[in-house]
């Protein structure tokens, strides 16, 4: 299997579920969350359940229909339950890897999803390492564990273990903890993935987006805030802050492309930031045409915008295979070059002698939007322009989005005309920089989000050494196109 990597990807998507009182059956709500959550990650998935202090888990490689049936949730009994779906930025895609990790130590068991990437993990692992640790994965969310269990052996309480082992982390950490007796989530000071809470009666739920919350019939209660610790047990929720203080810095390709597009995140919807990002375009860079198209998906809410602002209409024009994932089999070169088609396809009545306005989220390497240009010219279009909803990536990133190195980056070698032209379009434009605190409806991008990836600007610490690394020697090469 080889891995569609015309997208930047997420690392994964978390979901934890505590329902002492029955409200909710903490396996089947799980594996529900994790169904909202599949696009945030589709390496690998699993669900942890803890019954009566007694924690087991399930997990393997795949989708979560593919890893999971009716038999195996009946058998996974218990009252509080932790979930996760893997898409790999740091370590290798294999069965050891996936989460989430139960660890089994002096004081019990612990098992913990993570969602985001640490920048001093490699120095970290080099530090437990000689102590004489010894890591069954390669992931920087096995680092974690251990803080947290070393620490617990001496603090009171598993979230003061928590609270002593954060400070130590640096980058980005969204995160559940499933203890004998707790369930706690908590947030990296800047806020760099999301993180929310939602309530069934008087059973608690933690997810990566409100959709998962949807998902299980759970009431959205208010995100968990950046460099918090929310404590879910017998006597309901309670939370604690983080010592170190950050400014606010959620990733906002979460709107762009990661988060489903009926999410809420931090109190911003994603379909109207992306309809917005579309308004902005038509008004930044108008052109005369006949129909707007979005890319399936994320390029459809900004088409919708484009089209509102412009008044050309929008049509449907180009069809997804709703049964392919990031993941497909390509045996040849040719079949390669023939890969976009498996997945999108040209809607050749709607687009044949039209002049299209074609919306997308991005364009990391560009050889695919050029091959859905060159589709859409095939079927008979008479003009295609291109229209980014994001600016152009410049920069990669260290927080747990899985944007290539700057040598892959084709805005780091061309100009945008230049761009353009190998797209075969008959214009191009990016969403400008500036515009990004106005797609998000806030007055400025100070203490809002993280734009690293298109400015350069990194609110934290990047790594000096990186467990992402493909030729760092805990990781496993994965091959690319």
């Amino acid at each position: 299997m080889e891995f569609d990597y015309s997208k930047p990807h997420e690392e994964c998507g978390v979901f934890g579920v505590y329902s002492m009182d029955g409200a909710l059956n903490p396996a089947y709500a799980t594996y529900n969350g994790l169904l909202a959550l599949q696009h945030r990650g589709q390496e690998s998935c699993g669900i942890a359940v803890n019954d009566q202090g007694v924690i087991s888990c399930y997990k393997d490689m795949g989708l979560v229909t593919e890893t999971f049936n009716d038999k195996i949730l009946r058998e996974l009994k218990g009252q509080i339950a932790v979930g996760h779906v893997r898409y790999s930025t740091a370590g290798a895609s294999v069965r050891e890897n996936s989460q989430p990790l139960v660890m089994r130590y002096i004081k019990g068991t612990l098992a913990i999803a993570h969602n985001g990437n640490l920048s001093n993990a490699y120095e970290l692992r080099h530090e437990l390492e000689h102590r004489g640790c010894i890591f069954q994965t390669t992931i920087d969310s096995e680092v974690i564990a251990y803080l947290i269990a070393r620490e617990r052996v001496k603090a009171p309480s598993i979230e003061e273990a928590v609270y002593r082992a954060m400070p130590k982390v640096q980058g980005s950490y969204s995160m559940i903890v499933m203890s004998p007796q707790k369930l706690i989530a908590v947030r990296d000071p800047n806020g760099f993935r999301p993180l929310c809470i939602g309530r069934v009666e008087n059973s608690y739920v933690f997810a990566s987006e409100t959709c998962a919350l949807d998902a299980c019939g759970a009431e959205f209660v208010r995100d968990v805030e950046p460099g918090e610790i929310v404590v879910a047990d017998k006597d309901g929720l309670r939370s604690m802050t983080l010592p170190n203080k950050a400014a606010k810095s959620l990733c906002v390709f979460e709107y762009i492309y990661f988060a489903r597009t009926d999410s809420v995140v931090d109190g911003i919807s994603v379909y109207e930031a992306r309809k917005e990002a579309g308004r902005l375009l038509a008004r930044q860079h108008p052109v005369e045409a006949d129909m707007v198209i979005g890319v399936p998906e994320s390029g459809i809410d900004a088409a919708i915008g484009y089209s509102e602002e412009s008044g050309i209409p929008y049509q449907k024009g180009i069809v997804k295979n709703g049964y392919i994932g990031r993941t497909f089999i390509k045996p040849d070169q040719a079949s390669r070059e023939r890969s976009v088609r498996i997945k999108l396809n040209a809607l050749g009545t709607a687009v044949k002698g039209k002049r299209v306005v074609m919306l997308d989220d991005s364009i990391v390497r560009g050889t695919t939007c050029a091959r859905i240009v060159s589709m859409l010219k095939d079927a008979g279009a008479k003009e295609v322009h291109l229209r980014i909803s994001s600016p152009p990536f410049l920069w990669p990133c260290y927080y747990g989005t899985d944007i290539p190195s700057k040598d892959e980056l084709i805005a780091c070698k061309h100009t945008i005309e230049e761009i353009g032209k190998m797209s075969f379009a008959d214009s191009i434009e990016f969403l400008a920089l500036e515009n990004l605190p106005k797609m998000l409806g806030v007055e400025s991008d100070c203490g809002h989000y993280c734009d690293a990836c298109f400015s350069g600007r990194y609110p934290a610490a990047v790594p000096s050494h990186s467990m992402a690394s493909k030729e760092n020697k805990y990781c496993v090469p994965i091959r690319r196109d």
